[in-house]
């Protein structure tokens, strides 16, 4: 083979992995959509809310009973994102601490436990579609602490 097959054979290698990627990625987004969507309905929202990308999440902040001084939390951390000083490292430990306290919050919301709310932190595709399909019910209003 000469050098420029071997480069052709690598590039048509390439492109497939990356179209692959792209239907996989494609395939859960979708997937994650019609979760929330159904999450959403549980919780008393409209599911449609589910689609459009920021408003879902400000949506589960919603949900979750969590005061939305986080969500904007995260969007000035999407903001730091374009700068590279130091101190956005605090900003992005308090994000992923915000993270883990949305979990949490969204199991104890549907009457979940703290084991549940590991399993939506650490394998939220597993666990959220369990929420969305399974037995839990909203219980936003009832729950205490």
């Amino acid at each position: 083979m000469s050098e420029q097959e071997i480069l052709a054979t690598i590039f048509g290698a390439t492109l497939v992995a990356l179209m692959l990627i792209l239907i996989i990625g494609l395939a859960v987004a979708v997937f994650m959509i019609i979760v929330y969507w159904k999450m959403f309905s549980k919780a008393g929202e409209a599911g449609w809310k589910a689609i459009i990308p920021i408003y879902n999440t400000y949506i589960l902040f919603k949900v979750a009973k969590i005061p939305l001084v986080f969500f904007a939390w995260l969007i000035c951390t999407i903001l730091m994102w374009f700068d590279n000083s130091a101190i956005n490292i605090i900003g992005y430990l308090g994000v992923l601490v915000t993270w883990i306290v949305l979990d949490v919050k969204i199991a104890s919301s549907f009457g979940k436990s703290a084991g549940f709310a590991v399993g939506l932190i650490f394998l939220p595709i597993i666990f959220f579609p369990i929420l969305a399909f399974g037995s839990a019910t909203y219980q936003g209003d009832e729950q205490t602490g």
